[in-house]
């Protein structure tokens, strides 16, 4: 297989990740360690990708200085940037006119917010040989009523894309990894704002193309919301997705440089314990995602839940399933569940808001 192409779609806002995302484009956050765009990007690198055109939007000068050329992990890089949002369909359109591979030639598209562990060359091994116009990476769900669901016939042959129903009529959705015959891109129409699941596939299936299914079973999450987050970035400490990007061994806890941890800590689940971040003796970090600079004092309790920069969960506090944004002072007694969301700089005072009776 030829050195290979992609996109890499980075456009999005990332509102469902608020207030993570308000200073933050949601793939650079840090996820196991690095900016979570590092272990796409070293997956793609160990299949054979070695060029890849950004497609950014939101916050756009903030790629280019966290992976400049790209060099670092083997791959050329270059950005294009779209003045308006286009669309899934016209964000790809606008990135190939950086692209360099001939009409026939596929190209891959990746989402900015997808960790996967399928087998990319394998994907786009099965598009050649099948000469499909578009080869889609499909994941079964236990529940595809969440997404819009995509059945295939017996050859593997995309027939519809159907929005999400109550009742659907296969547990197979959209992964949204793409290959493409680099002509399709092309006959999108430039400078529109185009949906490919709406509008380009469905007209490749209605006039006769060939859009392929490519369905597995291995791991795959869309790390949209704050859960999601704190569980893909739980599953690459623990080991469940391997990547090579990962700046330590897997375990139970990752301590990046300078990150102090009381031996009187618990720390475990995949917790990532940040740059200088403290974590004082009889605290309790589960599955959590703890920011540079923050601090989890005596006695406090942090799970499933994101600690951002600076921040500060004070003694006795229990943080469950929640966001605290950079900067933030989480004052003693507080509990803090169900997703609850702190904004960057709020301090709250001791005992302001709990869950239940404080007995």
């Amino acid at each position: 297989m030829p050195d290979l192409e992609a996109i890499l779609l980075v456009g999005g806002q990332g509102t469902r990740l608020r207030p993570l995302t308000l200073g933050t484009p949601k793939p650079l956050l840090p996820t196991a360690g690095v900016p979570f765009l590092a272990h796409q990007l070293a997956r793609a690198h160990a299949f054979g990708v070695r060029r890849i055109v950004f497609a950014t939007s939101y916050k756009a000068a903030m790629f280019e200085p966290v992976f400049g050329d790209g060099s670092d992990f083997g791959l050329s890089l270059e950005y294009m940037t779209e003045e308006t949002p286009l669309g899934t369909g016209g964000a790809i359109r606008n990135a190939a006119q950086a692209l360099t591979s001939g009409p026939d030639a596929p190209v891959l598209i990746l989402n900015g917010d997808i960790l996967s562990g399928h087998d990319i060359g394998d994907q786009v091994r099965t598009h050649l040989a099948r000469q499909a116009a578009v080869t889609l990476h499909l994941t079964e769900v236990d529940d595809p009523t969440r997404f819009g669901c995509v059945p295939t016939d017996g050859d593997g042959r995309v027939t519809a894309f159907l929005e999400k129903t109550p009742n659907p009529v296969t547990n197979r959705i959209n992964a949204g990894c793409y290959v493409f015959t680099r002509s399709v891109i092309d006959s999108i129409p430039a400078g529109e704002v185009v949906s490919v699941e709406r509008e380009t596939f469905p007209g490749l299936i209605e006039s006769g193309d060939l859009v392929l299914g490519y369905a597995d079973r291995t791991y795959w999450l869309d790390v949209g919301t704050p859960a999601a987050f704190v569980k893909g970035s739980a599953d690459l400490v623990l080991g469940r997705l391997a990547s090579p990007a990962l700046p330590g061994p897997t375990g139970e806890y990752l301590a990046l440089p300078g990150a102090v941890v009381s031996p009187e800590a618990k720390v475990r689940a995949g917790s990532t314990v940040g740059a200088r971040a403290v974590v004082e003796a009889g605290a309790t970090v589960d599955g959590s995602v703890l920011g540079d600079d923050c601090v989890v004092h005596t006695g406090a309790t942090v799970t499933d839940s994101v600690i951002g920069r600076g921040a500060r969960v004070c003694a006795g506090a229990v943080v469950h399933d929640a966001v605290i944004g950079d900067g933030a002072v989480v004052g003693h007694g507080n509990e803090l569940r169900a997703g609850v969301r702190i904004w960057p700089g709020v301090e709250l005072p001791d005992c302001a808001v709990r869950y239940s009776s404080d007995v």
